[in-house]
């Protein structure tokens, strides 16, 4: 029997709140009902499988994260933007590490369109892209260079994986710049109808 007040959006939260914990990878129904203090069945009420937890969490933690950015973007535009997004982004992976490692996963797209959070993700994102004068097919390629770069400087933040006594931060204030530099001069595609 579910403990009273069990919901699927508390047990969402738990499960988001464990993978901060554990990791990502280590979040099971198991562990989470522990957590509730109820059996494992009686999770299923509540999320389909491990597999529907996990995409849960995801648009969770794309919200959350996509909220952030929002404000932080908020009435900039250009280098500004582009620092506001970049430092809301990096905060969010450092600061929770288990939901940003949710926001990675592959997702079904049929759920990706119907997701109102994901959607705005998108709508900024292409939003400050095209404050640099990108259009099709380059907004997708910036929209990757981005994702990547930000990406892999937090992954590699996140496990140490930078050993020189350069400050983390300063080469990541460097980058951003770099980004910068790169969008305002980008190499258009022939076809593109920017100049």
């Amino acid at each position: 029997m579910a403990r009273a007040g069990l919901t699927a959006d508390r047990v969402v939260a738990a499960a988001a709140d464990l993978a901060d914990e554990v990791g990502f990878e280590n979040v099971s129904l198991s562990a989470l009902a522990r957590g509730f203090g109820v059996k494992d069945a009686s999770l299923y009420s509540h999320v389909r499988n491990l597999q529907d937890l996990r995409t849960r969490v995801a648009f969770l933690a794309g919200g959350e994260l996509v909220e952030r950015i929002a404000v932080a973007v908020a009435d900039r535009t250009g280098r500004e933007a582009l620092a506001a997004f970049a430092d809301a982004y990096r905060d969010y992976a450092l600061e929770h590490p288990g939901r940003y490692a949710a926001t990675q996963i592959r997702v079904d797209q049929s759920l990706i369109a119907a997701s109102p959070a994901l959607r705005r993700t998108a709508e900024i994102t292409y939003g400050l892209l095209r404050g640099y004068g990108l259009e099709e097919p380059d907004l997708t390629d910036a929209v990757r260079l981005l994702r990547s770069t930000f990406h892999g400087y937090c992954a590699l933040e996140s496990t140490g994986g930078f050993g020189a006594p350069r400050d983390v931060l300063r080469s990541w204030e460097r980058a951003v710049e770099a980004l910068h530099v790169a969008l305002t001069h980008w190499p258009r595609e022939a076809g593109s109808g920017a100049g």
